[in-house]
C-alpha cells in the first residue's frame, strides 16, 4: 500500500546488503533465512503511515498549542469489589505455539555514526522496528518488526532469535522473569496475551483475558507489570491482574467509569492508575481495590494514554497525529499537570518511557531526559533533520549502562536501533 501511495526511490545497494546475501547463500542446505527486515511487509501499527507521511512532509513545527490543565475533582468512590478468589482462564493459557522462525548468523555491522546525530548517536542495526516496541530485559533488547518479535544483542546489534508474533495494539513488550509478553488481540470482548521465552523466543503461553463489557477503542499502553511481577491488563470496565507464572487471574478490579484506555502501577506497588474517557485519571488502592482519587482536565480534545508511573507521579500522552505530546501529573493530580517536551509530527509518536532510573521523551523534534521524582527536564536536545525531512529518535531503554533508541531517517533509508551517550545529568 505504501508503494502505491508514495513510491520509494531506488534504494542504494550497500556493502551490508551484499554481505547479508552472501551469508545467506553460504548457509547450510535447507536452513531458512530471513530477508533484511526493511524488505518485508509490515503490520498496521508500525512505520507504514509514518513513512508515507515523511515522504510528503518536511519538518513540522510544534503544532499544538499548550492545552489548559484546569481540572475538576470528584470525591473518592466507595470500595469497588475487593480481592476475589482466583478465577480460571481460557484453556488456551497453556498451549504453546510452534511459530518460531530460524534465523541466520547475521554479520556484525560496525556502528555507523548518525549524520548530525545528537548525543553521539550510532546506528547498530539495519532493521526497521515498530515505534513503541523497544524494551530491554536480562541483558537483551527486544523489539517488534512486521510479524516478528526479535531478541537483539545490545553489544553488536545482531538479531539473535526471532519468532512470528501477532501484535494488535501499540504496547511495549513486557518482560517478567524469563518471559516476554505481547498483546496479540485487543478488540471488542477479545483480549489475548502471548508469552515468549526470553532466551529462545519459543512461544510458551497464550492467555485469554476476561473482559468486562468492551475493550477501549482509544487504548494505548494497556499492559504493564507491577509489584510482585503481576501483569495488569486494561480489560473494558475492569483491570485484570494476572499471575504470569501460573497464567491465572488473581483478581479483577472494577472500573465503572471505563472502558479503561491505559494502566500504570506505582513503583512501590501501592497504587494503580487508569485513564478513561477524554480524559479522566483515576487512582486505585491496590490494598483495597478501591478508587481513592480522580481528576479530569479541560482543554484536551483526545483521550490520554500510554500511562507511566514513577515515584513522583504519572506521565502520559495527549493529542493525536501531528500534535501528540507528553504530560506529567505530580501525585497523579491532573490539576497540577505540566507539558513536557515539544511532541512529534508526521505520524510519529512521542511516548514517555522509564528506564535506568530516568524518564525519556523522544519524537521528531526534541529528545529529553527528566527526573522521575519531580518531572523536571534534566537535559533536552534538538533532533536534527536530514535535508528538511524529520528524523526520529524514540522509545528509549537502558541496559548494561548504555542507552538505546528506535531510529528512523526515511530520506537516507536508514532505520534500526541507535546507541546514545546522554549527558551525565540524565543519570539522575
Amino acid at each position: 500500500m505504501l508503494h502505491r501511495v508514495a513510491p520509494e526511490p531506488p534504494r542504494r545497494v550497500t556493502v551490508e546488503d551484499v554481505a547479508f546475501r552472501l551469508a545467506n547463500q553460504a548457509g547450510a542446505p535447507g536452513r531458512r533465512h530471513r530477508q533484511p527486515r526493511a524488505q518485508r511487509a509490515g503490520r498496521g501499527w508500525g512505520w507504514a503511515p509514518v513513512l508515507a507521511a515523511a515522504s510528503v512532509f518536511v519538518v513540522a513545527g510544534a503544532s499544538a498549542g499548550i492545552a489548559a490543565v484546569a481540572t475538576s475533582h470528584r470525591g473518592p468512590a466507595s470500595s469497588v469489589g475487593g480481592s476475589s478468589p482466583t478465577d480460571s482462564v481460557s484453556p488456551s493459557a497453556s498451549s504453546p505455539a510452534t511459530s518460531q522462525v530460524p534465523t541466520s548468523v547475521r554479520p556484525s555491522w560496525p556502528p555507523e555514526r548518525v549524520a548530525s546525530g545528537m548525543w553521539g548517536a550510532e546506528l547498530i542495526t539495519h532493521d526497521t522496528f515498530n515505534q513503541d516496541s523497544l524494551t530491554s530485559g536480562d541483558g537483551s533488547l527486544y523489539a517488534i518488526s512486521a510479524d516478528y518479535l526479535d531478541r537483539i544483542d545490545p553489544a553488536t546489534g545482531d538479531v539473535l532469535d526471532a519468532a512470528r508474533a501477532s501484535t494488535a495494539i501499540a504496547n511495549l513488550p513486557i518482560v517478567t522473569g524469563n518471559t516476554v509478553w505481547l498483546v496479540s488481540s485487543y478488540a471488542g470482548s477479545s483480549v489475548v496475551l502471548d508469552g515468549y521465552d526470553g532466551q529462545t523466543l519459543a512461544q510458551v503461553a497464550s492467555v485469554t483475558v476476561p473482559v468486562s463489557g468492551q475493550a477501549s477503542t482509544t487504548a494505548g499502553g494497556v499492559l504493564t507489570t507491577g509489584s510482585g511481577g503481576y501483569l495488569y491488563v486494561a480489560a473494558g470496565r475492569s483491570v485484570v491482574v494476572l499471575n504470569p507464572g501460573t497464567h491465572q487471574v488473581v483478581r479483577q478490579i472494577s472500573v465503572p467509569a471505563g472502558p479503561v484506555g491505559s494502566v500504570a502501577v506505582s513503583p512501590d506497588g501501592s497504587k494503580l492508575y487508569v485513564s478513561v474517557g477524554t480524559v479522566e485519571l483515576l487512582t486505585y488502592s491496590l490494598a483495597t481495590d478501591a478508587e481513592v482519587a480522580s481528576s479530569e482536565p479541560t482543554g484536551l480534545t483526545s483521550s490520554a494514554g500510554n500511562l507511566v508511573a514513577t515515584a513522583g507521579g504519572v506521565w502520559g500522552t495527549a493529542g493525536v497525529g501531528m500534535s501528540e505530546w507528553t504530560w506529567f501529573a505530580p501525585d497523579g493530580d491532573l490539576a497540577r499537570a505540566v507539558r513536557i517536551g515539544v511532541g512529534a509530527g508526521a505520524g510519529l509518536s512521542s511516548i514517555p518511557t522509564v528506564s535506568g532510573g530516568t524518564v525519556w521523551i523522544g519524537g521528531s523534534h526534541t529528545l529529553a531526559c527528566a527526573s522521575p521524582v519531580t518531572g523536571e527536564v534534566l537535559r533536552s536536545v534538538t533532533i536534527p533533520t536530514d535535508g528538511g525531512v524529520v528524523e526520529y529518535f524514540g522509545n528509549l531503554t537502558v541496559t548494561g549502562g548504555r542507552t538505546y533508541a528506535v531510529y528512523l531517517d526515511n530520506r537516507a533509508h536508514q532505520a534500526g536501533v541507535a546507541v546514545l551517550s546522554p549527558p551525565a545529568a540524565c543519570s539522575g
